[in-house]
């Protein structure tokens, strides 16, 4: 980690929880002048009281305390949220968030402020070198975060620092106990952070109200019940389907395997989920890591969505900077609208938004 002494100034995005207020603490250890920077949420039902943990928290470390409104670029991704679902896809709002929002005003409010360095509490790190900027795994495999960092450019990393990649959370939760934190015990959130308080069916209908439809067999195209909006449902949903696995000929529970949008139907399959089985993608608007290979076609692995081990894959990049990716081993409900993010050993060399599926 570099400090010179004319970047002596890091603004930490704060969030009130345990992972955000130990990266303050850590970069005081390391004789940073600290600036805490809260974005004001919209969840009603605990934007007061975490804007109050991280002014506690700030108080207690002694650091300055800054707290923001970013709905206009909030509303950026909720667009995006709303657009990639009229498209029938699966958007990954995390990626776009972190992207325009956590590393786009943040760091120029960062800048204002004097700063150099914007650090968050994701679970990364970043090796800084005269070749450029590179994104490299987490030491907590369980947690590493790169998945969501695809898509920062070298000027978002170049001022980016993570202080837990070299941590497990459970060295983070200790450190701040050890040190008296009142966050040390708040529980991760998994919630859409734009939503707010809204629950998800309450903001599509007001932001995209759909009608039902027929949810039909793919294979027959026989209608076997009814959808109550297509944007509910992702590939590979078995549950809350509606459909009993008394339907069809030989009687097992259903899952999604697409959408048809012009015709508003649901499409469905049974069996051992051949259907949800692919063997190559096309990806476009691929961000790479410190910059474009030059070999243009080579071997790498890579994940299809967060939760998921890494697959050998071949990749080759095309003319228009698309890339058509083909799976060592066919790959299981890989869905159009969330990213496709590659590997090497642990660097992360950026991804793309998955495009079309060939089966």
């Amino acid at each position: 980690m570099r400090k010179e002494n004319h970047q002596g100034t890091v603004v930490v995005g704060m969030s009130g929880g345990v992972d955000s207020s130990v990266v303050a603490l850590l970069l005081l250890k390391q004789g940073y002048d600290v600036v805490g920077l809260h974005m004001r949420g919209e969840n009603t039902e605990s934007r007061d009281a975490d804007e109050k943990r991280v002014r506690e928290l700030c108080e207690f470390l002694g650091i300055k305390c800054e707290v923001v409104d970013y709905d206009d670029h909030m509303q950026i991704v909720k667009d995006y949220f709303i657009s990639e679902y009229k498209s029938g896809r699966t958007p990954n709002p995390c990626v776009v968030c972190n992207r325009e929002v956590k590393f786009k005003p943040f760091i120029d409010f960062a800048r204002r402020l004097g700063a150099y360095y914007f650090a968050t509490g994701h679970y990364a790190s970043i090796e800084h070198g005269e070749n450029g900027h590179i994104l490299k795994k987490a030491v907590d495999a369980e947690k590493d975060q790169t998945y969501f960092l695809c898509q920062l450019s070298q000027h978002q990393l170049e001022k980016a620092l993570f202080p837990l990649g070299s941590l497990t959370k459970s060295e983070v939760r200790e450190i701040a106990r050890e040190n008296g934190l009142v966050s040390s015990e708040t529980k991760d959130s998994y919630d859409i952070c734009f939503l707010g308080s809204e629950k998800f069916k309450t903001f599509m209908q007001e932001n995209y109200p759909e009608s039902d439809g027929d949810i039909v067999h793919a294979g027959t195209g026989k209608i076997v019940g009814r959808h109550t909006g297509i944007s509910k449902y992702t590939i590979g949903q078995r549950r809350g389907l509606g459909i009993g696995g008394g339907h069809g000929n030989i009687g097992e529970g259903w899952f999604v395997v697409g959408k048809d949008m012009a015709k508003n139907q649901l499409l469905v399959a049974q069996g051992d989920g051949e259907e949800l089985l692919s063997s190559a993608l096309v990806a476009k608007q691929v961000n790479w890591i410190p910059r474009v290979p030059e070999n243009k076609e080579f071997c790498v692995t890579a994940k299809f969505r967060y939760r998921q081990k890494e697959q050998k894959v071949n990749v080759k990049i095309r003319e228009d900077g698309s890339v058509y990716v083909t799976f060592a081993e066919k790959q299981r409900a890989v869905t159009p609208g969330q990213y496709v993010v590659f590997y090497d050993g642990d660097k992360c060399l950026g991804g793309g938004t998955i495009d079309e599926v060939i089966k």
